[in-house]
């Protein structure tokens, strides 16, 4: 990996001074992917043989995967895998066509994200048992551009990006109640920004992967936009299908390129002023999502803003 280099004219004079080089470990998944972890040094350190749509590192080292249809979960399902013995110690086959996205709640839950004639989100406890159903108000012409990566905010909410309804939903968890709607077609629909991943940021605003659009966006609680990030930004083609995103710590926003294919560059990082300062191009595949676990030997503290 090439070395950042800052360039300082002074008094007429060029020098040239070494930056620190930017470093990060993560865990992707995709179909072809499946679940990987990625070293600092760029080299796999651990794999799981499901084929996943989304995923956690979880604050004990487990690894949580939403699962693409595969064998013993015909519609997709959701583990929960130990990561010294890959043991699955929990495990949830889906009811519907597909299974989209997962999160571990406070109270040991799981979060389970479900595509197909009723899409729904489905809280299920440690047993595998349902606990709690909330339907989706999204097209169902298309199960798999349903929805995508769903989370709940501290407020116990659902936050749902709905790719071709071109909106970001708000959900009151028991009776699915739309309380707000972000829409994401301000360039006009054929310009495909569907959303993808939806982040409520600390300070309100929201962050939004729109995938085939391959731009990411920062809207406030109006849905005005307030930051965005496109390749004609960065001078080159490095975002193909904006999926994943995630805000590191420092303000700066890591997006993946799911359509990246051979050399071309899966993940890049880039700062507030649009300048990429780390890009990763290790895989022969692109990541429907990741989430960055270290920085130069750091964790990153704290909930991963994905």
């Amino acid at each position: 990996m090439k070395r950042l280099l800052i360039l300082t004219v002074l008094a007429g004079s060029t020098l040239l001074t070494s930056a620190t080089e930017i470093t990060h470990s993560f865990l992707g998944v995709g179909k072809a992917n499946q679940a990987t972890i990625i070293g600092e040094d760029g080299n796999v350190t651990w794999k799981a043989d499901f084929p996943a749509s989304d995923g956690w590192v979880l604050p004990n080292g487990n690894v949580l995967l939403a699962l693409y249809k595969c064998e013993g979960f015909p519609n997709g399902g959701a583990v929960e895998i130990e990561r010294s013995t890959k043991k699955v110690l929990f495990r949830y086959v889906g009811q519907q066509k597909e299974t989209s996205a997962v999160e571990k709640l406070a109270n040991g839950n799981y979060l389970v994200t479900e595509l197909g004639p009723k899409p729904q989100v489905v809280e299920v406890n440690s047993n595998g048992k349902v606990i709690k159903t909330t339907p989706l108000a999204c097209q169902k012409k298309n199960a798999h551009m349903q929805t995508r990566m769903l989370r709940q905010l501290p407020n116990g909410n659902y936050l749902a990006p709905h790719l071709f309804d071109f909106v970001v939903n708000e959900y009151e968890p028991v009776t699915g109640k739309v309380l707000k709607s972000f829409p994401t077609d301000d360039r006009g629909r054929e310009k495909k920004d569907w959303p993808f991943t939806a982040i409520r940021l600390a300070n309100g605003n929201m962050l939004i992967g729109c995938t085939n659009g391959n731009r990411v966006i920062e809207i406030d609680a109006d849905g005005k936009i307030v930051w965005r990030v496109n390749n004609d930004d960065l001078g080159e083609e490095l975002i193909r299908d904006a999926c994943g995103v995630q805000r590191l710590p420092n303000g700066n926003t890591v997006i993946t390129s799911y359509y990246a294919k051979g050399d071309q560059v899966n993940l890049i990082e880039v700062s507030r002023e649009k300048k990429v300062v780390w890009r990763y191009s290790g895989s022969k595949h692109g990541y429907h999502h990741f989430q960055i676990l270290t920085t130069n030997g750091k964790p990153i503290e704290g909930k991963p803003m994905r």
